[in-house]
């Protein structure tokens, strides 16, 4: 099991004037100094940003030119195709573009990748039905950025590809670690090196946007137009589980506010059939509850249902398909408990439990639970896992990691080994030509893996030790100010030592509910709860 470190922020700042200077109490300040939120300016946005601060699409490199040249190709009528991807961010992006283009008037259709059949993202054969229906323009959305040779195959066949993408810029190692990128022309992706837009932490849907958003301005559009767009991706960033920083928290902050008064069908339907009220949608709703039953169709099924539903035109169409997504989320569910308990057995009944990289192998476990299980796998054992299975073309899996290791670099260094691959610093995806691969692939993280004991340990940061009598209701109100909560905001974690318990009471059915009473070291007293194994405590 994983071992954890307990540690205490100690960033400093003079927390006494950025609590003057805000109107906030200290103990708000030091969190935001926690959370790497420095200078005026910064603190500003992180506390009241709102949409008039967001960045100028235009400082996107290649995004005047993708604007217009799809306004070229919507002006002569040249029917354009999306090709998306079968996860909440590309169907939000999918979702993004189809509607932006069609109402700038584009003949334009979609096709997400079948996960099974298709794989991730644009391939030859999905350039080549494009070609045989009469496409004239692909546009990519999350994904794309490592598709160089399916780009010149669609060059060849006469269209035109726009790639709008978010994943991180393939590249090659020289012999002296100098990197060569390889990049396939008309891209919009703010990870590209020499992209000045100033934050590139944006998700899939986000890059559609702005690029829609960069459209509509030109053609005369006023910009508020765009924002109703800003729920879906509020529910992308949240789903694909990128930094609540930056314009990302603006984008959560504002797309929850336009989500719970949502006027679309398909997500009132979902929100109405998890039985939850849509004023009261938060991002652990996103992220726990509504985002999964989005990603299931692409998962077990297909993402078209998905799409669908954001497209519902009538509330019993909208009803029907978020039934059917809850439903198929329920299985995922239940095949996603039998996956993990298979994983860990494996791992701790044999030789891979002493590997610094996991690798484990389940050939019969659904190839879209891959990633899934790998991150249960990351959080048992606080280590790199990679969960493979068996696919029609060899073997195909996924990966999720841990902060003090970058999966998409390390797969870089042995990409002879694969036959298809990307992904980002926490998460990637992955093919082998056979099970064959596999042991070699195993071998060769482990043998590359620089990665020590200390890095096991999963480090518990402590925001600030709390004496309990420093708890107030107004410091509880104005933690709402830190508010959304997510990876790269995390919720504020406080603790105390030299507690007394003075009684306690174990409740619920399955006892895992305890309330205390506790006493610091002068008397002061307050009420704790506990949840967990109530006996055990």
């Amino acid at each position: 099991m994983k071992k954890e470190r307990w540690v205490v922020s100690a960033k400093r700042a003079d927390f006494q004037a950025i609590a003057d200077r805000f109107g906030i109490d200290p103990v708000i300040a030091r969190l935001i100094r926690n959370r790497d939120v420095t200078g005026e300016k910064e603190i500003e946005e992180y506390l009241f940003g709102d949409l008039e601060q967001l960045h100028d699409p235009l400082l996107m490199k290649d995004m005047e030119r993708a604007a217009d040249l799809i306004a070229e190709k919507i002006r002569e009528k040249k029917p354009i195709r999306i090709i998306g991807d079968y996860d909440i961010d590309g169907v939000t992006a999918t979702y993004i573009l189809l509607t932006g283009l069609k109402d700038l008037g584009a003949d334009v259709d979609v096709r997400i990748p079948d996960r099974i059949a298709d794989g991730y993202g644009l391939n030859e054969h999905l350039v080549h039905f494009a070609a045989d229906e009469g496409r004239d323009t692909i546009v990519t959305c999350d994904n794309g950025i490592a598709a160089g040779s399916q780009i010149r195959l669609a060059k060849e066949l006469g269209m035109t590809v726009v790639v709008t993408d978010h994943h991180e810029v393939p590249f090659e190692e020289d012999e002296n670690g100098e990197r060569r990128y390889i990049l396939p022309p008309a891209v919009v992706n703010p990870k590209q090196k020499d992209c000045s837009y100033p934050f590139p932490g944006l998700c899939g849907a986000a890059v559609a946007w702005k690029l829609i958003q960069t459209m509509e301005a030109k053609a005369g559009i006023p910009k508020e137009h765009s924002f109703r767009f800003l729920e879906f991706v509020a529910i992308a960033t949240i789903g694909d589980v990128m930094d609540l920083q930056g314009e990302n928290r603006i984008f959560v902050k504002a797309g929850l506010r336009a989500l719970h008064k949502t006027q679309n069908l398909g997500l009132q339907e979902l929100i109405r059939v998890q039985g939850i009220e849509a004023e009261n949608v938060t991002p652990y709703h996103i992220g726990f509850v509504l985002g999964p039953c989005i990603n299931a169709s692409g998962r077990l099924d297909t993402a078209v249902h998905s799409l669908k539903l954001l497209c519902a035109k009538t509330r019993e169409e909208a009803a029907k398909l978020a039934g059917d997504l809850k439903d198929l989320n329920e299985s995922r569910k239940e095949l996603t408990r039998q996956g993990e308990a298979k994983a860990i057995e494996l791992v701790e009944t044999s030789p891979l439990q002493n590997d610094k990289v996991l690798v484990v192998y389940l050939p019969d476990c659904h190839e879209s639970l891959a990633g899934i299980i790998a991150g249960r796998l990351r959080e048992h054992f606080h280590k790199p896992s990679f969960v493979l299975t068996r696919s029609e073309e060899g073997v195909k899996g996924s990966g999720r990691s841990i902060e003090a290791y970058s999966m998409y670099e390390e797969l870089c260094k042995c990409k002879e080994l694969m036959t298809k691959f990307g992904g980002h610093p926490m998460a990637a995806g992955l093919s082998l030509a056979g099970e064959e691969m596999i042991e070699p692939f195993r071998r060769a993280l482990n043998d590359n893996s620089t990665l020590t004991e200390e890095d096991f340990v999963e480090k518990v940061v402590i925001d600030v030790p709390m004496p309990i009598t420093y708890i107030t209701k107004n410091l509880i109100r104005q933690l709402s100010l830190l508010e959304p909560f997510g990876k790269g905001n995390t919720k504020p974690l406080f603790a105390q030592k030299g507690l007394t318990v003075l009684n306690y009471r174990i409740f619920g059915k399955n006892r895992n509910v305890v309330k205390v009473q506790l006493a610091d070291a002068g008397g002061y007293q307050m009420d704790g709860v506990y949840f967990g194994e109530g006996g055990a405590f």
